[in-house]
C-alpha cells in the first residue's frame, strides 16, 4: 500500500472518488472510506457511522468486513458515540478529548486511553440540503496536514453525493411532518382522527378452539374393575352392538364360583333340616331361617352374574368412538360412571371455543363465529355460537376461560373431530376508540379503583 508521500494527493483523490462511484451499496462505500482512504491518511483505525441524529450506529470498521461481534470495544464505542457525535458537531475536524473530565461520561477516558490514540479527526457527509448523514472518524496520533485535509475535504463531497444517492430520498418522520404542516392541515388531520376513534366496528376477540361433536354420548365404566381390552381404535367408526371394552373378569369369575358353592351348600343344609323336621320341633323351626338363607345366597348369584354380563360394553348407536392412546387405558383401574371414551356423531360437528377471561366480550347466542383450522389456516369456518357459560372454568392450558359452543353455518362441512385451530368471534358493534382504549381503562379502574 503506497504512503501519502508515494502519490500526489490529488491522484489519491480521483481514485477515491472513483472508487466511491463504482459502489453499488451503501455497505460497498463505508468499506471503501474505512479501508481505502488509508493511502491519503495514514491512520490507526477508521470508523464509519451511518445516520447523523440519534439513529446514528456503527457501519463499518476498517479492517472488519462486518463489525457484529459483541467485544468490549464494540460495547464501549457504541456507549461513547452519542456523546462524541454532539462534541464533532460543536467542533468539527480534529478532536482532542478535554483534560476536564468533568463533562465527560464515566467510562469514556478509560476506553479512550486503553483503545484509541491521541485524537480523531471526523468528516460529517451532509446531503445537499445541509442535513448529515453518516459520520467518517479516522483515529490518528497528531492531527493531519493542511494538504491531506484538503485533499479528504474534496473527498467527502463525493462521498456525500454517492452515499445520498444510494440511500435514496430522506425519510420523513411523522413528528417531522407535522411540524412541517400548517395549521389547517393540522386541524384537518386532528378532526379526522378525531372521526377515526367514532368509526363504528365490532368487538372482536381470539380464542383457541377444538372441532367437537354436538350429538356425543359418554361410555362410562359400568362397574369398579380394571380395563381389560380395548376392541376399538381412536376416531375409528363403530356400529350399534360393536363391542368397544371389556373389563377384568377374574374377581367377578372367582365370586361367581363362590356363590355356586355356597348355594349349594345352603341347599344342602335346607334339605337335611326338612328331613329332620317329621321328628323335630327345632328343626321345624329352623326351616324358615335356612331357607331364606338359601333365597340370599341365590340373590348373590343373580347379581354377580349381572355384574358379569355388564363387563362388555357395546355400542349404543353408530358413531366416532373418541379417545386418547389405547395404552393408557389398559390395566388400568377405574370406578363406576369414569368415562372412558365418547360416541359422537360425525354428522353433526360443532365448535368449542376456551374464551380467556382476560379477553372476554359480551356475547350473546347467535354471535358470528370463524374458525382458523391449524391445517387450513386460509379457508375460515363460519359458525355461529349456540351456548355461553357464565361461570369461568380452567382449561387444558391452565388458563381461566369461558366456555363457548357453537355450531358450523354449512352442515355440510368436512371439518373433522378433534382438530384444533383459533377462533374469532364477532360482538356488538362498539367505536373504535372504545375498541383500542377497552383494556387501558379497565386496567387504570383497577390501579386507580374509580
Amino acid at each position: 500500500m503506497n504512503s501519502p508521500t508515494d502519490v500526489s494527493p490529488a491522484n489519491l483523490s480521483a481514485a477515491l472518488e472513483a472508487r466511491a462511484r463504482a459502489c453499488n451499496t451503501l455497505s460497498e462505500l463505508g468499506f471503501s472510506m474505512a479501508n481505502d482512504a488509508y493511502s491519503l491518511l495514514t491512520f490507526r483505525q477508521a470508523l464509519v457511522f451511518a445516520g447523523g441524529d440519534k439513529d446514528s450506529h456503527l457501519l463499518t470498521v476498517s479492517g472488519l468486513a462486518r463489525p457484529t461481534e459483541d467485544s468490549p470495544y464494540l460495547v464501549w464505542l457504541h456507549r461513547t458515540w452519542p456523546w462524541l457525535r454532539q462534541q464533532l458537531e460543536a467542533h468539527p475536524g480534529w478532536f482532542v478529548p478535554p483534560s476536564d473530565s468533568a463533562n465527560i461520561p464515566p467510562g469514556v477516558l478509560d476506553g479512550w486511553n486503553e483503545w484509541w490514540p491521541n485524537g480523531v479527526f471526523a468528516l460529517a457527509l451532509r446531503r445537499r440540503t445541509g442535513e448529515i448523514e453518516a459520520w467518517v472518524c479516522f483515529l490518528l496520533e497528531q492531527a493531519p496536514h493542511e494538504h491531506q485535509i484538503q485533499a479528504l475535504t474534496q473527498v467527502a463531497q463525493t462521498w456525500s453525493y454517492c452515499w445520498e444517492m444510494l440511500s435514496g430520498p430522506p425519510k420523513s418522520s411523522w413528528s417531522r411532518r407535522w411540524h412541517q404542516s400548517s395549521t389547517p392541515q393540522r386541524s384537518l388531520i386532528a378532526l379526522l382522527l378525531g372521526l377515526l376513534f367514532f368509526l363504528p366496528i365490532h368487538q372482536t376477540a381470539l380464542a383457541p378452539a377444538e372441532v367437537i361433536a354436538l350429538d356425543s354420548a359418554a361410555i362410562a365404566s359400568p362397574l369398579d374393575g380394571v380395563i381389560k381390552t380395548i376392541h376399538v381404535r381412536p376416531n375409528q367408526a363403530v356400529r350399534q352392538g360393536q363391542l368397544l371394552f371389556s373389563l377384568d373378569d377374574t374377581t367377578l369369575r372367582n365370586r361367581l364360583q363362590i356363590a355356586q358353592k355356597s348355594i349349594a351348600v345352603a341347599d344342602a343344609e335346607l334339605l337335611a333340616t326338612s328331613q329332620k323336621a317329621f321328628d323335630s320341633a327345632q328343626s321345624k323351626g329352623d326351616l324358615a331361617l335356612l331357607g331364606g338363607r338359601a333365597y340370599e345366597k341365590r340373590a348373590e348369584l343373580a347379581a354377580v352374574q349381572a355384574q358379569l354380563a355388564r363387563i362388555d360394553i357395546v355400542a349404543s348407536h353408530d358413531g366416532i368412538a373418541v379417545f386418547g392412546d389405547p395404552d393408557d387405558w389398559l390395566g388400568r383401574p377405574v370406578s363406576t360412571g369414569e368415562r372412558i371414551m365418547q360416541l359422537a356423531n360425525p354428522a353433526r360437528p360443532g365448535v368449542l371455543i376456551h374464551l380467556p377471561v382476560s379477553d372476554a366480550i359480551a356475547l350473546e347466542p347467535g354471535a358470528t363465529v370463524k374458525l382458523f383450522l391449524t391445517i387450513k389456516p386460509l379457508s375460515p369456518l363460519d359458525a355461529r355460537i349456540i351456548e355461553t357459560s357464565y361461570q369461568a372454568v380452567l382449561s387444558s392450558e391452565g388458563i381461566a376461560s369461558y366456555r363457548l359452543r357453537a355450531v358450523f353455518d354449512d352442515p355440510n362441512s368436512l371439518a373433522r373431530i378433534g382438530i384444533r385451530g383459533t377462533a374469532k368471534v364477532y360482538g356488538d358493534q362498539v367505536f373504535l376508540g372504545y375498541y383500542l382504549l377497552r383494556r387501558p381503562l379497565a386496567t387504570l379502574r383497577e390501579w386507580s379503583g374509580w
